[in-house]
């Protein structure tokens, strides 16, 4: 099992930034993807960004150049750095944890980002 701790969520006016963290304990997979998910009322839960082990990336288009994933694979935590933030980007932000190779996926208890306009 894995357990994630979020943190870092909250309110901010738009053009603010917020810093989420995200750190993984338990039976860790020294090859694995961790990443942040959203869910907005009413829409489906989607994809904000990624980073494998190895420091690949992967970005939804709509964040692309206002956020910025980061990890520290020595604390297995991983960061999201929010720029320039929008009302649309308001939602419950879910850690996600993905042991590849053993195919397990874990997510976090989620946290929630409100962006006022």
């Amino acid at each position: 099992q894995v357990q994630l701790v979020e943190s870092g969520g909250g309110l901010v006016q738009a053009g603010g930034s917020l810093r989420l963290s995200c750190a993984a304990s338990g039976s860790i997979f020294s090859i694995n993807r961790m990443g942040w998910y959203r869910q907005a009322p009413g829409k489906q839960r989607e994809l904000v960004a990624h980073i494998i082990s190895g420091g690949n990336t992967n970005y939804a288009d709509s964040v692309k150049g206002r956020f910025t994933i980061s990890r520290d694979n020595a604390k297995n935590t991983v960061y999201l750095q929010m720029n320039n933030l929008k009302p649309e980007d308001t939602a419950v932000y879910y850690c996600n944890y993905y042991a590849i190779g053993a195919t397990k996926n874990y997510w976090g208890q989620g946290t929630q980002v409100t962006v006022s306009s």
